[in-house]
């Protein structure tokens, strides 16, 4: 079955921006099926969706209150999709997933681990 690997710094600066790789394995993230999405928990708080990208890759949708600050984009020969977010501030510490959805709308299949990543100078 297809996993999920986060990577990235897990510390970033106040005001800098912060970037974390999905690896996939054990499925393509070319399948003209599959939304690719990203989830953040900050420490006590409950999960909140970032935002996907969709199976052609050609474009992104990305929550409202984060849209202004947020890039989603992938790498089809590395297999990976990546999550940047722009001027970071502590309210950005969280455990960011990085997750599969079977269709539009469709349940969060398959989650990563989960990488901690703290803001703070």
């Amino acid at each position: 079955q297809v996993q999920l690997q986060e990577s990235g710094p897990g510390l970033v600066k106040p005001s800098q921006t912060l970037s974390l790789t999905c690896t996939v394995s054990d499925g393509s993230i070319s399948t003209d099926y599959y939304y690719w999405h990203w989830i953040r928990q900050p420490p006590g708080k409950g999960l909140e969706w970032i935002g996907y990208i969709r199976p052609s890759g050609s474009s992104a949708y990305y929550s409202p209150s984060l849209k202004s600050r947020t890039s989603i984009s992938r790498d089809t020969a590395k297999n990976q999709f990546t999550l940047q977010l722009t001027s970071v501030t502590p309210e950005d510490t969280a455990v960011y997933y990085c997750t599969r959805a079977g269709g539009a709308g469709g349940d969060l299949e398959y989650w990563g681990k989960g990488t901690l990543v703290t803001v703070s100078s």
